[in-house]
């Protein structure tokens, strides 16, 4: 499988050469020991992405023929994780697994219960950490990061998808048992490490959210997406 490095202008004419530098060619240097004659994939991040044949290396960039390109479409499913800020390092895993699960879009947001603080610099941060995790599982399109909501900016979106699940240990409701074949927007709303209040979990039942439990044993805050995403793209025959 090649590596995947983004760059912000694409080369996408068959046969062309182009100049791959900044930190991601660094980093196959240094790091990849890319050599001449190794091929790369480079993603616009958007869907683009190019095929390339390393010609010739220098220290900090190289220059490359483009080999193939094409486009890779969106699916036909949409999903949404709402990731409540956690504490320390677990927010970082959290963008970190959501990334490898399939997730199109990631909406922090501070829950009462919500031990971490949001700010710019982590923004920033965790749009990092989608990228770099978007090169790790070979995804074309990075999936966008968007923060910090409060409990009532995501119960004012929840009309906006076909289904939305909160997951909560007291739920009745098996996961399953709530998901709405042939839905196409799906969000699914995760509390923090101390759970969601129960004013939290009346607020998104009333906007229009089945409130459900995923399993036992309880999943992380950090980890429970990922195992949302998981049951979603196999029930929604997305896998």
């Amino acid at each position: 499988m090649l590596s995947l490095f983004f760059v912000a202008d694409l080369p996408t004419k068959v046969g062309s050469t182009y100049q791959f530098g900044g930190d991601e060619a660094a980093h196959a240097i240094r790091v990849l020991r890319t050599q001449v004659g190794d091929s790369l994939a480079l993603s616009s991040g958007q869907g683009g992405w190019s095929v390339v044949k390393v010609l010739t290396v220098g220290k900090k960039d190289m220059t490359v023929k483009v080999l193939s390109t094409g486009y890779e479409d969106k699916l036909s499913v949409e999903l949404h994780v709402a990731q409540a800020l956690t504490k320390g390092d677990r927010i970082k895993e959290s963008i970190e697994l959501n990334t490898a699960g399939g997730a199109d879009v990631i909406l922090l947001w501070a829950a009462a219960r919500s031990i971490g603080k949001g700010s710019p610099d982590l923004m920033q941060k965790l749009a990092t950490t989608a990228r770099e995790a978007s090169k790790q599982t070979r995804r074309n399109r990075i999936p966008f990061v968007m923060g910090v909501l409060d409990a009532a900016k995501i119960a004012a979106e929840i009309p906006n998808y076909d289904l939305v699940i909160v997951l909560h240990e007291g739920a009745q409701r098996k996961f399953t048992e709530v998901i709405k074949p042939g839905s196409k927007k799906v969000l699914v709303i995760i509390g923090p490490e101390g759970g969601l209040t129960d004013e939290e979990v009346a607020l998104f039942s009333k906007a229009g959210a089945q409130v459900a439990l995923l399993g036992r044993p309880i999943f992380r805050s950090a980890h429970a997406g990922m195992a949302a995403l998981s049951g979603l793209n196999a029930a929604l025959r997305i896998w």
